[in-house]
């Protein structure tokens, strides 16, 4: 008896402990979900777009040798504001001097050469008609009045070779002033010397066809400034010209600047493009130069400075949105597939109603920071699930959800935020 009573309390505490993990279990299993749930609500949408770029003038210009010689005299350092026509530096102009008063010497030959050669065909001119004469009064014979033919046309073969000698000499002269000239540089614009690539005594060279000239210096208009920017191939074509855009510049911390989209490039920005040097990296990824006009730029502000911008590309007002994370992309339930046998995917939320999870197809407008217009599909006050990601990703239609408490939504954002 003893035995078999044993053998009975031991069979009944197995049968509440299996009998307590299956309803543990049972309670587990058809427990509500824990989800973070927001509601749609009507909110002003904005849409942007980030960028970085650079500071540069509107108006600059860099300036190179256009004649080779030594730096002999430079009377500007970076930083100095100059005015159209102020001189800048002087290159060595002993040799252009030479060149210039040996082409007007050789141009003062040719006009003498023009007044012999003019001489000699009047003369010959005269010649000419005395033989006419002659020949007409039957004093000379046809062979002599051929002989003064050929010494006239000689002689105007030579006047024309003499002219045309004047105009060889006279375009070599216009050629040696203009050297002459080059060799003293002076400002084109209003604006101030932002970059200073010589120093006295260094010898310029001129710039060929594959090796580039000497820069001597930039000028640059600093009333006026722009943001040149890289922008991602995937946000260009919702970038047009006259959006506004909101400018942060390193240089300037706690300010911003107003701007205005003025031009959108259309041709991906070049490896060795010189306005966005540093910007651009080794990757295959494709940018486009978009420039910003900054409409009230600080006086101290100079080119090369950091900026970037915020390009607002579209506006909603008081219209139904929601948070980023609750648009779910999903497979066709039904297995419908396209044209090509991919299986088709569908754009949704996931709904809450009574406690349980409903899938709503909806259609989506501009895109905010951090929530979406929704066009089509909801009405504001509907309750749609937001997270955790895993769980949408898990849950299905009817399942039953409950909202997470305050601190454990904290907690789920925090770990998401942390994992990506």
């Amino acid at each position: 008896m003893r035995r078999w009573r044993k053998w009975l309390i031991i069979g009944g505490l197995v049968v509440v402990v299996v009998g307590g993990g299956i309803f543990n279990w049972y309670q587990k299993k058809n427990a509500p979900t824990e989800v973070s749930i927001a509601r749609v609500e009507l909110e002003d949408v904005v849409a942007k777009v980030t960028a970085n770029g650079k500071i540069q003038a509107e108006k600059k210009v860099d300036l190179a040798a256009l004649v080779m010689g030594q730096v002999v005299n430079l009377a500007v350092r970076e930083g100095d504001p100059v005015k159209t026509g102020d001189f800048l530096l002087q290159i060595d102009k002993t040799r252009a001097t030479a060149q210039e008063a040996g082409s007007a010497a050789a141009l003062s030959g040719s006009q003498s050469q023009l007044d012999s050669a003019r001489a000699a065909l009047e003369r010959a001119q005269g010649d000419f008609t005395r033989a006419d004469d002659n020949h007409r009064s039957g004093i000379i014979p046809v062979a002599d009045l051929q002989h003064a033919q050929a010494a006239l046309d000689t002689a105007r073969a030579a006047y024309q070779t003499a002219v045309h000698q004047i105009e060889q000499s006279r375009a070599v002269l216009n050629a040696s002033r203009d050297d002459l000239s080059k060799t003293t540089v002076r400002s084109p614009i209003d604006g101030t010397v932002t970059t200073l690539r010589i120093k006295a005594g260094e010898v310029t060279v001129v710039g060929t066809m594959n090796n580039a000239g000497t820069q001597l210096m930039t000028i640059s208009d600093m009333s006026t400034v722009q943001a040149v920017l890289m922008v991602d191939e995937t946000d260009t074509p919702s970038i047009a010209l006259g959006q506004k855009a909101v400018l942060t510049l390193d240089s300037y911390p706690d300010r911003r600047f107003d701007g205005v989209v003025t031009e959108v490039g259309s041709s991906p920005i070049a490896r060795d493009d010189v306005e966005l040097a540093g910007l651009i990296t080794t990757s295959d990824a494709i940018n486009f130069k978009v420039r910003v006009k900054l409409l009230d730029p600080p006086p101290s502000i100079r080119p090369g400075f950091s900026v970037t911008a915020d390009i607002i590309t579209g506006t909603r007002s008081k219209v139904p949105a929601i948070p980023l994370a609750a648009v779910v992309i999903r497979d066709s339930p039904r297995g419908e597939k396209d044209a090509i046998g991919r299986l088709k995917t569908e754009q949704g939320v996931y709904t809450v109603v009574d406690g349980k999870v409903g899938f709503v197809l909806v259609t989506t407008g501009i895109t905010g920071e951090l929530q979406v217009e929704v066009t089509e599909g909801l009405e504001p006050g509907t309750e749609v699930v937001t997270g955790p990601f895993k769980t949408l990703r898990t849950i299905k239609e009817g399942d039953r959800v409950k909202a997470m408490s305050e601190e454990q939504r904290k907690k789920q954002e925090a770990g998401e935020a942390g994992a990506s």
